[in-house]
C-alpha cells in the first residue's frame, strides 16, 4: 500500500465509505446520495465486486418491481492493526474493513517498556493474531499509530513526550522502526486525534459533525473536530490543553509549563502531588493503605481509597475533577460542539466524571440555549486503537 496522499475522493470511494457507514445498502439508496447516472453507478458497484471489495448482501423489499440487490462491504478484503501508544498503558487490535475488532490486547508501560521492547511486543502480537485468525500478511493493508505527543505526523516521529517511564521515547521514528520490524506500512497520529475519529464511527449513525474530546490521565490531552474533519493546527501539541491558565498566580506541575495551569490541578500527577503533601504535613485521618512513604503514594492507592469512599480520597477526586470542568466549560465556550467526549484514567470515575460536568455545564455560556451532550463515549478504553485503524481505513487508495 502506498502512503496516504490527500486527494479529492473517486466515485468507488465515495460509494465505499457511503456502504461501510450504512451497514447495508441498496442500489436506489445509493442513486438517491449521489448525483450519479443509474448506468455508471452500476459500472463502479460491478467494478467493486469483481474486485471484491464489495458482497451482495441478499435482496430488499420490492416496492412493485423487482427486488433490488443489497450490498455490503466486504469484510475480509482485508485488516488493519490499530497501535495505541500512552504512558500508562498501550493496547493493539486487528480489525477487518468493518472496523470489527478481530483480537485485542493491552499492557502496561513501565519502566522497562523501552522502544525496542515495545516494538518486539507488539510484533509478536500481531504474528499471534494473524495465526489466531489464519490471516495471510498479504492481506494487512497496515498499521495506525495513534500516540502521545508531541509529532510530526509526516515523518513519523514522536518528538518529546513527557512522563514516559522508561527511556528512549524522544525523538523516536516510530513508524520508520515499526515498518523495519513488521513489514507493515505504518502511519502516525495523536492519540487524541484517533481516538476522536473512533468515536465518530461509533456515532456514525448520528451524524455528529462538531465534537471534542478531552483525556484526563497521566496528562490532559484534547482533539476538535469540525464539519467532520479533524481540526489541526501548525503545530501537533495535543497536550496543549493541559497548559491552559485557570489561576495565574498557581503553581505548575514541573519545573516547566505555565504557572496556574489546568495540568497542575486536574491530572493523575497533580492528584498523586497534592496527596503526597498532605501526607508531609501529618495528616492524620488516613486509612491504614495510605500511611506510607510520601514517594510511595500513588495513584492506584489513591483509586483503592476512592472505592472504599475514604474521605480524604473524596476530597481529592472532587476538587481535582472541579479545576477539570472549568478548563472543560473553557473549551466548550471557545468551540460549542455538539458532543464532548471524555475519557481517560480519572474519568473512569464516575464521581470525577459527574463533578466535570456539573461544573462544565454551570459554566457554559448561553446555558439556557446550548445543550452539548456529554459521555464517556463508546468505544472507551478502545478508541484510540480503533481510531488508529479507522484513520488507515479511511487513507486506502480503492
Amino acid at each position: 500500500m502506498e502512503k496516504r496522499t490527500k486527494s479529492i475522493p473517486t466515485p468507488k470511494r465515495l460509494l465505499y465509505d457511503r456502504i461501510a457507514e450504512q451497514g447495508i445498502v441498496s442500489k436506489a439508496e445509493l442513486l438517491s446520495a449521489f448525483s450519479m447516472t443509474s448506468s455508471t453507478l452500476t459500472r463502479v458497484l460491478d467494478e467493486m465486486l469483481s474486485e471484491q471489495l464489495l458482497l451482495e448482501s441478499g435482496l430488499g423489499h420490492s416496492s412493485g418491481g423487482r427486488r433490488p440487490i443489497l450490498y455490503q462491504i466486504n469484510p475480509t478484503y482485508g485488516y488493519i492493526f490499530g497501535l495505541e501508544i500512552s504512558r500508562l498503558y498501550s493496547s493493539l487490535g486487528l480489525f477487518d474493513m468493518q472496523m470489527n475488532p478481530r483480537s485485542f490486547t493491552r499492557w502496561q508501560m513501565d519502566e522497562a517498556m523501552t522502544p525496542d521492547l515495545f516494538i518486539d511486543h507488539v510484533n509478536s502480537n500481531m504474528k499471534a493474531f494473524l495465526r489466531d485468525h489464519h490471516i495471510d500478511r498479504e492481506q494487512v493493508l497496515g498499521v495506525g499509530i495513534g500516540a502521545v505527543g508531541p509529532l510530526n505526523r509526516d515523518k513519523g516521529i514522536i518528538m518529546k513526550p513527557l512522563h514516559f517511564p522508561a527511556n528512549g521515547w524522544t525523538d523516536l521514528p516510530i513508524c520508520e522502526l515499526m515498518e523495519a520490524r513488521t513489514g507493515f506500512n505504518a502511519y502516525l497520529e495523536n492519540g487524541a486525534n484517533t481516538a476522536l475519529i473512533g468515536e465518530q464511527w461509533a456515532h456514525r449513525q448520528e451524524n455528529v459533525q462538531h465534537m471534542l474530546y478531552v483525556h484526563a490521565g497521566a496528562g490532559l490531552r484534547s482533539a476538535m473536530m469540525s464539519q467532520g474533519q479533524i481540526v489541526h493546527g501548525t503545530v501537533d501539541m495535543e497536550g496543549s490543553i493541559g497548559q491552559m491558565i485557570i489561576q495565574t498566580d498557581g503553581p505548575r506541575l514541573q519545573d516547566y509549563g505555565n504557572y496556574g495551569a489546568l495540568e497542575a490541578y486536574a491530572s493523575v500527577q497533580a492528584l498523586e502531588k497534592q496527596a503526597r503533601s498532605q501526607l508531609k504535613r501529618g495528616r492524620a485521618d488516613l486509612p491504614d493503605y495510605l500511611q506510607v512513604p510520601p514517594e510511595h503514594l500513588n495513584f492506584g492507592l489513591l483509586v483503592k481509597a476512592l472505592a472504599q469512599d475514604d474521605p480524604f480520597a473524596r476530597e481529592l477526586f472532587i476538587q481535582s475533577a472541579t479545576y477539570f470542568g472549568i478548563g472543560l466549560a473553557n473549551l466548550i465556550n471557545v468551540f460549542h460542539p455538539e458532543k464532548i467526549i471524555i475519557g481517560g484514567a480519572l474519568i473512569n470515575h464516575d464521581i470525577y466524571y459527574q463533578t466535570a460536568i456539573e461544573v462544565a455545564q454551570k459554566n457554559t455560556y448561553y446555558a439556557s440555549e446550548y445543550h452539548p451532550v456529554f459521555s464517556k463515549g463508546e468505544l472507551k478504553e478502545d478508541a484510540v486503537a480503533t481510531g488508529a485503524a479507522i484513520m488507515v481505513w479511511k487513507g486506502l487508495n480503492l
